[in-house]
């Protein structure tokens, strides 16, 4: 029977003082807290299955709540996310839900979070993302950014920025979204990254591929943490190591 393998992990990184990511797996979540170690799950393909990680804004107030508040919903609602107009309308539900939130507790003003996941179906994937966390697909050829980054054009100096142009919630007034997504063939063998930006804006592009070409499953999500922290870990860190597999 075909499976679904997730290794996932969720860590604050060693500059900041807690952790605002939170990550879906399934109906699993798990919302700004640390894990010490990656934990893989395994799921049959046939039901769609979510795996999705949300970055709250830093600077603003509530970035963990926004983003547990995200991550909770997409897992409530994951086994029926089954076309890309589902999968946009959950988000724009999110992004109602973040603001309605904010606008109950003045202590949340402004809060907000970044989202980005796939939803595994048998035969295929559909791809998301509001905001600059990223789904990268990993093959034979390399590793390949699937999502699209909501961020202003970088300047020829810069390789990354903490700047975003949408994400859910993070203004004071309600402002719509324009979710990214998109659909793609799925075959056993296929792997992706799911991570926030703690992981790819220390690591460069190559050392991800690297590391995604020499391991597996809980390794792999493993040394990408690892590399991740020794150059500097210098936010928040949470990814999923997804891979399909047939044990026929």
């Amino acid at each position: 029977m075909p499976y679904v393998a997730v290794s996932a992990l969720s860590h604050p990184g060693l500059l900041r003082e807690r952790n605002e990511d939170s990550l879906v797996v399934g109906p699993w979540t798990l919302c700004a807290t640390v894990t010490e170690s990656p934990q893989t799950l395994v799921f049959p393909l046939g039901t769609p299955l979510v795996v999705a990680v949300a970055d709250g804004l830093g600077g603003h107030p509530g970035g963990d709540v926004a983003s547990a508040l995200v991550a909770r919903r997409i897992a409530s609602i994951g086994p029926v996310l089954d076309d890309e107009d589902a999968v946009r309308a959950v988000l724009n539900a999110c992004n109602r839900a973040v603001y309605q939130a904010a606008g109950e507790d003045s202590e949340l003003t402004a809060m907000g979070t970044t989202v980005a996941g796939i939803v595994v179906r048998p035969g295929s994937l559909l791809v998301f993302n509001v905001g600059d966390s990223r789904v990268l697909a990993a093959s034979r050829d390399g590793l390949r950014q699937v999502s699209v980054d909501d961020s202003p054009p970088l300047e020829p100096w810069q390789r990354t920025t903490s700047l975003v142009t949408q994400c859910l919630g993070g203004s004071p007034g309600y402002r719509a979204v324009h979710p990214h997504v998109t659909a793609a063939p799925l075959s056993p063998g296929d792997r992706y990254l799911v991570c926030t930006d703690g992981l790819t804006d220390p690591l460069p592009t190559d050392v991800l591929e690297e590391l995604m070409r020499e391991h597996d499953d809980g390794r792999a999500a493993f040394e990408l943490w690892k590399a991740a922290i020794a150059a500097g870990g210098p936010d928040n860190i949470t990814l999923a190591v997804v891979r399909v597999a047939d044990d026929r």
